[in-house]
């Protein structure tokens, strides 16, 4: 052939590989699309279940007015009505589910980081119930998990269908949930921040495109279900005095990563003692519910601010309607409700609980604040802004997402800088006594250690038939380790391989099919140390090309 006929050869061979990464790339995004319209449209539609129920539980035909309007209801039916709802959630996950456990944000991480993109469907149906249910019925939780993890649904099911895996299966992820969160709150730059840095964690170029189309898929259901709104709407324009306020919102963080800590640890401990309690008076998992509902209805028949996901005391406090007093009392009082609808196991996430507890927290400090420098000071309200956005940051652990959330959901951009003042220091000094998020420690809590990086868990999906050396026969200094205890289980991971490692210093370890009562134990191969380092550099190396690519 001649060195003409070698060039165009080449040249043509490329020519076809690029077009074939071009219909891949069209393929993928037009898959993309497809998704973030269908997280949208189950956003939406989400949101809309629960307001059509909460109308007709309380019979007000305004639900982002509920609590004004249950003030007017007799106490019975405002405690007789989440405890209906508790009860209702209590048998959804006694029968639809292995644990009673609720499925949320926290699960769809889990999903990203261990279980290639996908999430739990009987499960996650059940807690989609659930949390419908609980929210409709006073519940003191938010929309936003839910709503996620249904996306999260959405993308394990394609993912399926189409035999994703890897780096697309976690893109198709993160798609839905940035989707999910466009059209749940109108915040289409947030949500693609959100599915970034929460779900995926990570910033990697590849991932931004899909995600983009995905969530203003997500951002035009929305606005073609309600208009272009935002969630509230401030009355007042926000005066920041510059230089001289800044140091007053620098303290408001420092507040703020104190009042999340003791948010965040309230939620853990009621949800340790609901579970103690439960186990020593032998209760059925469907009552732990219930327990809680009536907790709540109590509550509420004197502070029925706690009443749902409290858009409305939200608004009120971002308007600076509120008196000192008032202020510090609705914040500890949601602190505590929040705790019982989540230990309780009622369903529902904890971001529009913590805008709540947020704007309440701001109010107060910038009450207490203005008033010291009065001529100096300027308007609570960005007060009470601010400290929303560091708290539902700092729970989240996505300072960026979520003070764009913020400026998205309020429509001001005057006041970033006071915000993202407030925000770092809150999600900095809270990060230093929780696993940098409530969904991270919540992962933790359970043993799965997501929050310290890919180091943390890769060795937990590398399995041992995939790194071991297959033998016909087992020598006996094979069965001598395992006499001394020095072997691996042929079902584990390289997670436990490693501390074996660590512990007995031994060069390889046999791999032992443990048997039944009939069966006896089996050593099936060896698993040399050499081999597990590396298996667990590659697997380091992918997560490493995955983040950067």
């Amino acid at each position: 052939m001649s060195a003409l006929g070698e060039f165009l050869d080449g040249v043509f061979a490329r020519l076809r590989l690029r077009s074939l990464r071009m219909f891949w790339h069209v393929g993928f995004w037009g898959l993309a699309l497809v998704i973030g319209i269908a997280s949208g449209v189950a956003a939406v539609l989400f949101g809309m279940g629960i307001a059509w129920i909460q109308t007709w539980a309380y019979g007000t035909p305004d639900v982002n007015r509920l609590h004004s309007f249950a003030e007017n209801l007799d106490w019975y039916w405002i405690v007789l009505i989440p405890t209906i709802g508790g009860v209702a959630t209590g048998l959804i996950f006694h029968y639809l589910t292995d644990d009673g456990r609720v499925r949320s944000v926290a699960d769809v991480i889990e999903g990203a980081a261990l279980h290639d993109g996908r999430v739990e469907g009987k499960e996650g149906l059940a807690s989609a119930a659930a949390s419908l249910i609980t929210l409709s019925t006073g519940g003191s939780t938010g929309r936003e998990g839910p709503a996620v993890h249904i996306a999260a649904m959405i993308s394990s099911k394609v993912c399926e269908w189409v035999n994703a895996r890897g780096i697309t299966a976690r893109d198709l992820l993160g798609c839905a949930t940035g989707a999910a969160v466009a059209a749940s709150f109108n915040a289409p730059i947030a949500g693609a921040l959100f599915a970034l840095e929460v779900i995926l964690r990570h910033f990697a170029l590849h991932a931004f495109a899909p995600i983009v189309i995905a969530f203003v898929a997500g951002a035009v259901v929305h606005q073609m279900a309600f208009g272009d709104q935002v969630e509230f709407n401030l009355p007042l324009a926000p005066d920041l005095q510059f230089y001289v306020e800044l140091p007053a919102f620098m303290g408001l963080g420092l507040v703020s990563g104190v009042v999340v800590v003791i948010l965040m640890r309230s939620i853990f401990l009621a949800d340790t003692v609901a579970s103690g309690i439960q186990y020593h008076l032998i209760l059925p998992r469907w009552l732990r519910s219930a327990v809680a509902g009536v907790l709540l209805g109590l509550i509420a028949t004197q502070f029925p601010v706690i009443i749902g996901v409290g858009y409305e005391t939200t608004f009120v406090a971002l308007s600076g309607n509120l008196i000192l007093s008032q202020a510090i009392l609705f914040c500890m009082i949601k602190v505590v409700a929040v705790s019982i609808t989540m230990g309780g196991r009622m369903g529902g996430g904890v971001f529009s609980p913590s805008l709540m507890v947020g704007a309440l927290l701001g109010l107060s400090y910038g009450i207490i604040a203005t008033s010291i420098v009065p001529s100096m000071s300027g308007s609570v309200s960005l007060y009470a802004l601010a400290g929303m956005a560091a708290v539902a940051a700092a729970v989240l652990g996505a300072p960026i997402s979520t003070t764009l959330i913020v400026f998205e959901m309020t429509g001001d951009w005057q006041t970033g800088l006071a915000v993202l003042v407030t925000v770092s220091l809150a999600t900095a000094l809270s990060s230093r006594y929780v696993d940098r998020s409530f969904f991270l420690t919540q992962l933790e809590g359970r043993n799965i250690h997501v929050a310290i990086g890919p180091q943390g868990y890769l060795l937990e999906l590398v399995r041992m038939d995939a790194t071991m050396r297959p033998i016909d026969e087992a020598t006996q200094a094979d069965w001598d380790l395992v006499e001394k205890g020095h072997y691996v289980s042929a079902a584990g991971t390289l997670n436990t391989a490693m501390t074996v490692f660590e512990r007995t210093r031994a060069a390889y370890l046999p791999v032992v099919k443990v048997g039944g009562e009939t069966t006896p134990s089996q050593i099936v191969g060896r698993l040399y140390e050499v081999d597990a380092l590396r298996a667990y550099n590659k697997a380091l190396s992918d997560a490493a090309e995955e983040e950067h690519s």
